[in-house]
């Protein structure tokens, strides 16, 4: 078997709508290393899109995973609940940054969990209007996909998209948008669109992922608190990529002041295995009678068992202070390449704990997207795995697993060095 093999298998297989970051195929995981089906080993700095904070296969989530196997995988929750749902409940009510008794409610993908937090909303406050924030990204169905803010790819051809979602730019010191600017374009939007007392929630990233590890100016928040308190408008912190630990606190939102009214979670909640959550507000989470939330496999057992397992791991392994030790190495070994003669040019290294990104530029400071692409081909080539972000596709993002060795580390970071080098200045 061979990558090219499974590549031509998979081109005449599988639609070309779901895209590849790169044209090898995995064999075999362990921690923060990845074997390809030819035998070639990859240091992991994607970590399965911010899903292995953990890292793969962590010893302590395939044992609980094994344990619940078995047990029994699947009576669906609506059916016959479980202990494992209840008692994963149990514990993100008890670590959400959220004001007064919360209740959690599971799925299975990201989307769904954003997509429910709409409903929940919508529901508790009897308003439609959903404002989320250019650049962000809620998922690739219709309703998140509308909240979603950017066309291509997630949107070009591919409307029209549900009513009354609605978008301002993101004040953030890495993308050239002002806290003013931004409540600018929230004045006009309720001037000409939508009265803010139509408004049922704001949904926005802590950190944003796909949109380019944008962190929102801290005004931001303290703004929308004042809307809050002013109109009723909920507001939804968006944790799928941002959470547990990744930013070196347990939920990204936590480096803010406000405190949402719903999170949802989703991504390393479950070390690698699918599931998605919404948390909030008690009070709001039972608002919706039963059988309008749910889902045939939303809260797995299997999944559950293993959130568990990551959650006592995070715990255990102290990795909201690796996420900063490791967010410190990786700031160093970036702002050292940026300080060489012989690299691309790199601009705007930004983020929080581990969650660390930076773009690649042209001479005239511009996104390169081109030149980024190439960093990412080139890193794949030397046996780095790392994946491009941001609206203009020239940001490189990091998400290694918290639990790789410093050893480790600083290999990916030496080949990352490397595919940074520009090859015209080089020769």
């Amino acid at each position: 078997m061979s990558n090219q093999s499974l590549l031509d298998r998979r081109i005449a297989a599988v639609p070309r709508g779901v895209g590849n970051a790169t044209n090898v195929y995995a064999a075999r995981a362990e921690n923060a290393e990845i074997w390809d089906v030819e035998g070639k080993r990859y240091v992991d700095f994607a970590g399965g899109i911010a899903v292995l904070n953990v890292g793969h296969r962590h010893p302590k989530v395939m044992a609980a995973v094994e344990k619940q196997l078995a047990a029994y995988t699947h009576t669906a929750f609506q059916v016959m609940a479980y202990e494992p749902y209840i008692e994963l409940a149990e514990k993100l009510n008890a670590l959400a940054p959220i004001e007064g008794a919360a209740k959690t409610i599971f799925f299975t993908t990201g989307a769904e969990a954003t997509e429910n937090a709409v409903k929940v909303a919508r529901a508790a406050t009897g308003r439609p209007g959903i404002i989320a924030f250019a650049g962000g990204f809620h998922g690739r169905t219709a309703l998140s996909g509308a909240m979603t803010g950017k066309v291509n790819p997630y949107k070009r051809g591919l409307g029209p998209f549900p009513s009354h979602i609605y978008h301002v730019p993101l004040p953030s010191a890495t993308n050239g948008i002002t806290v003013a600017e931004s409540l600018r374009a929230l004045d006009f939007l309720f001037a000409a669109d939508i009265e803010p007392e139509q408004i049922a929630a704001f949904i926005v990233e802590p950190v944003q992922g796909e949109g380019g590890f944008h962190t929102p100016d801290p005004a931001l928040f303290e703004a929308l608190e004042k809307l809050r308190e002013e109109y009723g408008i909920l507001i939804i912190a968006d944790e799928v990529q941002s959470g547990f630990a990744r930013t070196g606190k347990m939920f990204g939102i936590e480096h803010q002041s406000v405190k949402p009214d719903l999170i949802s979670v989703a991504k390393s909640l479950a070390g690698g295995f699918p599931l998605s959550g919404l948390i909030g507000r008690a009070d709001l989470m039972d608002v919706i009678a039963p059988g309008g939330l749910g889902g045939t496999y939303a809260g797995s057992p299997v999944a559950c068992a293993a959130a568990l397992a990551v959650l006592e791991v995070i715990e255990e392994e102290k990795l909201l202070d690796r996420a900063n030790a490791v967010g410190a190495r990786i700031r160093a070994a970036v702002q050292a390449a940026a300080a060489r003669n012989d690299t691309l040019g790199i601009a705007n290294l930004r983020g929080p704990g581990a969650m660390i990104g930076f773009d690649v530029v042209d001479g005239a400071g511009k996104p390169d997207a081109a030149a980024a692409k190439q960093v990412v081909t080139r890193a794949l080539d030397k046996g780095l795995v790392v994946l491009t972000c941001g609206t203009h596709g020239a940001g490189i993002r990091i998400l290694v697993p918290l639990t790789a060795s410093d050893a480790l580390i600083d290999e990916g970071l030496a080949i990352l060095t490397e595919a940074l080098v520009n090859e015209e200045v080089a020769a």
